[in-house]
């Protein structure tokens, strides 16, 4: 019997809250939220979210408290193992990505190095 996959991505409950927050008050366009990386910043690559009308045919779903996570393929092994959370501080809040694959961070915190995990 094969082993079961891990999800390449989990939500804390307080980043589900707040995604199926933000998913109610879309009025019912979207399936998802779709989740990705891109290279960018000062530190090489940038997370990205982005509403999802559709699924396409090589994303990674993920459904996690109620959440449904469409992963672009280009960037499941840099997230492999990643944990979302959402906090609020007092002058901000937002999605935070605890990621066992980022080795560095600039230090605005909006780029980060990331390499890919090893299966």
């Amino acid at each position: 019997m094969a082993r079961p996959m891990p999800k390449a991505i989990t939500l804390t409950e307080a980043a589900a809250e707040r995604m199926r927050q933000i998913m109610a008050a879309s009025g019912g366009k979207y399936i998802g939220v779709r989740i990705g990386v891109k290279n960018g910043g000062c530190a090489g690559m940038e997370y990205t979210m982005e509403y999802a009308g559709e699924q396409k045919p090589l994303d990674e779903v993920v459904e996690d408290r109620g959440v449904k996570i469409l992963i672009d393929p280009k960037a499941v092994l840099f997230l492999l193992g990643t944990e979302m959370d959402y906090v609020v501080d007092k002058f901000s809040s937002g999605f935070r990505f605890n990621n066992p694959n980022q080795t560095d961070a600039c230090g605005c915190g909006e780029s980060v190095t990331i390499t890919p995990a090893t299966v």
